[in-house]
This record gives C-alpha cells, sequence and structure tokens, in this order.
C-alpha cells in the first residue's frame, strides 16, 4: 500500500505502508496457537514532564496560566466508582464517580467556575443556572483524565471539559496546535492541573466503523482532508494519531458537508524518535482511511494539498512569528524527550529531507525548529522562481 508524498527537496516519492499480517485462531497439531502480529507503533506509557521556568512564564504571559480552586488530588477523593457504558451497552473504560454530598456541592462551585474561565473569560455572573451532572475518571493513557459534564438547568445542554495532569509534551501540543493548526485550543493550566475544553467532532475510529460510506459528504474533501492532516501532524512532530486520537468534524455548507480533521490528543508532542509515529498514514488503525485517499486521489492533488497546508502553516508563522519564535524557544528549553530518541529522530529527518541541518538539532525544539525551517525554504524557493518569471 502505497502513499504520493513530496520529499524535502519538493521531489514527489511513494511511500509503502507497512503490512500487518492477520492470524488465523487455527491451532496447530502440536497445540501452538500463531502469536499475533506484533504492532509496529506499540507505545509504553510516556513519562510526564514538568513544565520548566522558561515554559511557566510563557504561559504567564500569554494568559494560560491562573490560580485554579481545584488541584488534581482533590478529585480523587471520590467514595465510589461504577462502570459507564455508551449507548451500544459496551464499556467505555470510563469510571463515573460518586463523591460525599458535602464534597460534590463544594466541587460543583469550583467546577462551574472553572468552566466559565473557559467560555467568558471567567464572568460568573452569566452561569448561576449550570451545575456539574457528572464526573468520570479514565485510567487509561498518560495523563487520567477527569471529565467534567455541565449541563444548563433551563434547557438540559450539555458540555463537557477535562482536567489531566500537568505535562510539558502535552502543553506544547496543544500550544503548537492554537498557532499552527486551523483550530483554537482553549486551556489553562495551574499547579499541579491542566484544563482542556473538549474537541467536538465524531472520534475517527468511530467514523471509520459508521460513516465512510455515508452519501453526505464528498468523498474528495475528505481525501483532500486527510493528506493536509496528515502533512499537519508531520510537520509540527504531533506523534500517535491512531484514530481514536483524532476527531472529525462536519458542516453542513450550502450545497455539500465540510469535513475537517482535529487532533484531540497532544501527549505524544516532540517525544517518540520514530519518523512515521509522526505521520498517520502509517498506523494500521488508519489504513482504510490511507486506502480511500489512494481510491480518490491521483498524484498531482495529493501534492497539491501537501503545499496548501505548508502554506498556510507559513502564513501563520509570519503573522505572528515572534510568539512562535517564543515557544520554538521554550521546547528547547525543557525537556520532553530523551537523547535517544532526539538522535533517533533526527537521523530520521535528515534522511528524508536530505539536509544534514537536522544532524546538528540537541533537543526536540531544535528539530521542530528545522522542521519549519524546511517548510519556509521550500516556500522561499518557490517565491523566487515566481519572481524571476517575471522579469522582462
Amino acid at each position: 500500500m502505497g502513499f504520493p508524498l513530496v520529499t524535502g527537496k519538493g521531489e514527489l516519492t511513494t511511500i509503502h505502508l507497512p503490512t500487518f499480517p492477520i492470524y488465523s485462531n487455527i491451532v496447530s497439531p502440536h497445540f501452538e496457537t500463531v502469536p499475533p502480529a506484533p504492532d509496529p507503533f506499540a507505545t509504553k506509557k510516556k513519562p510526564m514532564f514538568k513544565p520548566g521556568p522558561k515554559l511557566l512564564e510563557y504561559l504567564a504571559r500569554y494568559d494560560r496560566a491562573f490560580k485554579l480552586p481545584v488541584n488534581y488530588s482533590r478529585l480523587t477523593e471520590w467514595q465510589e466508582t461504577m462502570p459507564l457504558f455508551d449507548d451500544n451497552g459496551e464499556d467505555t473504560l470510563w469510571r463515573t464517580l460518586i463523591y460525599r454530598p458535602e464534597v460534590m456541592q463544594r466541587l460543583n462551585k469550583h467546577l462551574t467556575s472553572i468552566y466559565m474561565l473557559l467560555k467568558t473569560e471567567g464572568d460568573d455572573s452569566v452561569g448561576d443556572h449550570l451545575f456539574v451532572d457528572r464526573i468520570d475518571y479514565c485510567t487509561f493513557g498518560n495523563s487520567n483524565p477527569f471529565r467534567i459534564r455541565i449541563v444548563n438547568s433551563y434547557n438540559d445542554n450539555q458540555d463537557y471539559y477535562y482536567i489531566k495532569k500537568l505535562d510539558a509534551s502535552r502543553i506544547f501540543g496543544l500550544e503548537i496546535e492554537h498557532l499552527l493548526s486551523p483550530n483554537r485550543m482553549h486551556y489553562y493550566v495551574s499547579d499541579d492541573v491542566l484544563i482542556e475544553e473538549h474537541v467536538v467532532g465524531i472520534p475517527g475510529d468511530q467514523f471509520i466503523d459508521n460513516w465512510m460510506n455515508e452519501p453526505h459528504f464528498k468523498r474528495i474533501r475528505l481525501a483532500k482532508e486527510l493528506v493536509k492532516f496528515n502533512e499537519r501532524c508531520f510537520v509540527r512532530l504531533l506523534g500517535d494519531m491512531r484514530s481514536y486520537n483524532y476527531v472529525l468534524d462536519m458542516t453542513p455548507d450550502f450545497e455539500e458537508v465540510q469535513i475537517k480533521i482535529r487532533a484531540m490528543d497532544f501527549d505524544q508532542q516532540c517525544y517518540s524518535g520514530r519518523l512515521n509515529f509522526y505521520r498517520p498514514q502509517f498506523f494500521k488503525e488508519n489504513n482504510q482511511l490511507v486506502q480511500f485517499c489512494m481510491e480518490q486521489l491521483n498524484i498531482p492533488s495529493a501534492m497539491q494539498y501537501q503545499r496548501e497546508e505548508q502554506a498556510t502553516i507559513y502564513r501563520r508563522i509570519m503573522a505572528i512569528r515572534s510568539r512562535v519564535n517564543d515557544l520554538i524557544e521554550c521546547i528547547k528549553d525543557q525537556q520532553v524527550s530523551s537523547p535517544e530518541k532526539v538522535i533517533e529522530l533526527r537521523e530520521g529527518l535528515a534522511n528524508h529531507y536530505e539536509n544534514d541541518a537536522f544532524l546538528k538539532c540537541e533537543s526536540m525544539g531544535g528539530l521542530l525548529d528545522e522542521s519549519l525551517i524546511q517548510i519556509r525554504d521550500n516556500l522561499l524557493r518557490v517565491k523566487q522562481k515566481r519572481a524571476s518569471s517575471f522579469e522582462f
């Protein structure tokens, strides 16, 4: 299975996906079951990285840091838990928490005030009718999040937000998404917690199972967004975009349905040393979408959409150059991975772009900086070529 990509030098190449053999459950005459195929992208739980002084200063400067009335440990003081099932009776792996009444009363006040900070910059005067309907806890993943469900008592409208353990990698992922993607991310940090708003959309795995053959959207538009999403993740070094770590947002347009793809998990920002870990196309969970793209797009169209995404990222950087530079310096100063992974990734990027400048990078922040420089240099070459074509 292949997928067209443009190299760092602007040349076209076809990347072939790894094959994932499917083993049957047939037992051999010796009663030995064939072992399952190993996942080349299997990950261990990523360590949490405490934000350093430079990152904390950045967060304060750009209004991301506040003193909040709830810390992480306070939410762990539940009395009982119960499993949470979806509409089909399947276990969601979330646990609904039950607190003592007096504890829940205080939490209700403080958690609704945090919600108003996310939505109205803290104007509590319009939130008296809101209450905390449910608090769920997730035991898998890196951040062990609490999910807070807020309900409007007048009309039963509900919304969510998350309280997670503080982690520098995730903060960088959220901030890069906010600055360099089409999506704005509202989040705050305080002491030991990270507050995130809910990312609305259909999780990718559910989309593959239930929406792939939906006739109400144009298939070419979906393929286009998949190519752009793949390119965006690779350029900004966001890893582990398996189908359950991003959502698809569908918006009816005056003629057809528009589709946008948004990341919703940022734990693996600038962490892994494996080059293909930053390209969603290489995860077996996304194979159906990759095959879909190959059926819908030819090579020139895929190249066009890649270049469009690169140009869009470049324009965003130029519009807020100072803030992006501040963020890059924070990542260079902050540990978000191990030296071994930095060495592995810089060699992979140097080979991919055929550019030894990556080999001089000593941190993940340096590699991200050089990755963004590749976009700038590619577009500057295009601009110079375009300018020369108008000379008389």
